[in-house]
């Protein structure tokens, strides 16, 4: 996938769309996870069984807490990220409604539960375009991980403000199955309803 045609690097391309997205972001009201969690429990519901990989929501970002509540209460394994040190996949460990947090990298908060690897993954982003492709903070976290998760299946989650006409993209971003907003939820790519 490549970017748009431009003389300007991948890198240069990238640190506009995320200063742009930034600024689309900025004033939305995260408790629209709300209407976010309904969207995927109706249209794009993580299959019976599925380890679900979520994230704690960063300031500014959609609080996806709703869905991850529910998908629990549903009997799904929730499992939250660990940042681990730059250049290395994300290890995910099992989080239960009403867990203790511990203090992780980049003012995350993180689960103490036992290590589990996800098959159905929420994935946070600033930018995406219905081509799957997403714009996230530029340190390749999530698209090492799933370049080693053969298989699983990838839901963005966003403000419906945070969409644009087109991601710039280099060879290692690895698109997305789907992008749930507030407003419903896209299949990227023609790809199908996962179920």
């Amino acid at each position: 996938m490549a970017a748009p045609h431009t003389d300007l690097p991948l890198a240069d391309l990238k640190a506009a769309a995320r200063a742009r997205a930034l600024a689309a972001r900025a004033g939305c009201d995260p408790a629209l996870g709300a209407a976010l969690a309904a969207h995927v429990l109706r249209d794009a519901p993580p299959p019976a069984g599925a380890v679900v990989a979520g994230f704690w929501p960063l300031d500014g970002e959609i609080d996806i807490r709703p869905l991850l509540h529910a998908l629990a209460a549903r009997g799904h394994a929730v499992v939250l990220p660990v940042t681990p040190r730059r250049g290395e996949p994300l290890p995910f460990r099992r989080w239960r409604p009403g867990d203790a947090m511990a203090a992780g990298r980049f003012d995350t908060a993180v689960p103490v539960g036992e290590a589990m690897t996800p098959d159905f993954l929420l994935v946070p982003l600033l930018a995406f375009d219905r081509r799957g492709r997403r714009l996230g903070y530029g340190a390749g976290f999530y698209d090492r991980t799933l370049a080693g998760l053969a298989g699983a299946r990838t839901l963005g989650c966003a403000f419906a403000a945070q969409e644009v006409d087109c991601v710039p993209a280099g060879p290692t971003d690895i698109p997305l199955h789907a992008v749930a907003t507030e407003t419903g939820v896209i299949f990227c790519g023609g790809a199908a309803q996962p179920r």
